[in-house]
């Protein structure tokens, strides 16, 4: 008994450690995140050309509308070229496609991967482009969005990651999903910046240099989380990757449960995998050549998602609660303490990294799907096996704003 004992505790106390650590690392940049400011703006001297390329698989519902959106975006920095990558487009979408003015890439592939999409299309255009700049099918800019890029670019970066946020909100799982891009936003934008270290990239909403993107996306061939790999090979580089909060671009956010847990799946797969693949560069990149980004980006690929923080933080020391109130066995109560302490920090975290326009009684209201939305994300870690041999797809049915 004394034996079976010592291993629980040993387990628990790894499993606080290693949460703990995690709430430690959202709280530093969420508190960091306050402290952002944009750099100042440059004078442009010319124009740019950038080529908008939206990869879009089996995206008829969506696809239309933000071709057409993208085609109505106005630049006085640059001269905008719209290129649809369409992969499983039906004909009647594609024709309609190109009488909106936009270009279609048409591309089939044994195997889909939005890598393969958008190699295929850097393969295909003019190489006289000087950015490139990616779109999901269902994403929708804001007006000035591209020239609010240029001139974060314009300030010495090469690559910038625009604002994502929520087109929708018309479900408790949109409502949370949309709140939890707003958090990311923070912590790992914001506050990242504030600290010296990248912007994590999204995947979508990026601009970067053409050529740069081009040669880093040869070596790409990532079946999910092709913008994790692409992170990596910039930071090896010592490419910082910029952010841009006031260039907005509005993406659909997950409506229904079965969505919700795909999505979480792909990610935390691509997470992992990139995190075997490169755990052994990173010590060498830290210690050897002062890379403390990449090995920042490594510390983001392993540490858990907050909800799962959350989840498990609240639900250990409720039952220390419960077991404390009803047995009086005060042994237990120094790990009560420690659990809800837990819980406390990565609550704070989160809570003050949410926008204030987003606390309303909409925020009330999804709160019921957070302990689904933890059940899943436990769901989706469990299943994790195989979630990389193939291109899970998120179907879109969102239109318009």
């Amino acid at each position: 008994m004394e034996v079976l004992k010592t291993i629980i505790l040993i387990i628990e106390s790894g499993l606080l450690a290693y949460l703990g650590l995690a709430a430690l690392y959202f709280l530093i940049f969420a508190l960091a995140s306050h402290f952002y400011k944009e750099k100042s703006k440059v004078k442009i001297e010319k124009k740019s050309k950038v080529a908008i390329l939206i990869p879009a698989y089996k995206e008829d519902n969506v696809i239309l509308d933000s071709a057409i959106s993208a085609m109505q975006q106005i630049s006085k920095n640059a001269e905008l070229k719209v290129w649809v990558i369409a992969d499983s487009l039906k004909p009647d979408t594609i024709d309609k496609i190109r009488n909106s003015g936009a270009g279609i890439i048409e591309v089939s592939f044994d195997k889909s991967t939005k890598a393969k999409s958008i190699n295929y299309a850097l393969n295909n255009l003019p190489a006289n482009f000087d950015y490139s700049l990616i779109l999901d099918a269902d994403n929708i800019m804001q007006s000035g969005f591209v020239d609010r890029l240029i001139e974060r670019l314009n300030t010495g970066y090469r690559i910038v990651q625009g604002h994502r946020t929520a087109k929708n909100s018309n479900t408790g799982f949109a409502f949370l999903d949309g709140l939890s891009e707003e958090v990311n936003n923070n912590i790992f934008r914001k506050g990242h910046r504030v600290l010296g270290l990248s912007a994590s990239l999204i995947g979508s909403g990026f601009i970067c240099e053409f050529q740069l993107f081009k040669d880093l996306m040869k070596k790409v061939d990532a079946v999910g989380g092709f913008d994790k790999e692409l992170e990596l090979l910039l930071l090896k580089d010592k490419i910082t990757i910029g952010y841009a909060q006031d260039a907005i671009v509005f993406d659909e956010k997950i409506q229904q449960a079965d969505a919700f847990m795909n999505q979480r799946r792909r990610w935390l797969s691509a997470q992992f995998i990139f995190f075997g693949r490169n755990i052994g560069k990173g010590l060498p990149e830290l210690f050897l050549k002062g890379n403390f980004d990449y090995f920042d980006k490594l510390i983001q690929f392993v540490i858990p998602p907050r909800i799962i923080t959350l989840g498990l933080s609240f639900t250990i020391a409720f039952l220390y609660h419960a077991f404390l109130l009803f047995s009086g066995f005060e042994n237990a109560s120094s790990l009560y303490f420690l659990w809800t302490g837990l819980f406390l920090v990565s609550s704070l975290a989160v809570l003050i990294s949410i926008p204030s326009k987003k606390y309303n009684l909409s925020m009330l209201k999804s709160a019921i799907s957070l302990p689904n939305g933890f059940l899943l994300t436990l769901i989706a870690l469990l299943k994790l096996k195989g979630a990389n041999n193939q291109f899970i797809h998120t179907q879109h049915n969102i239109n318009k704003l």
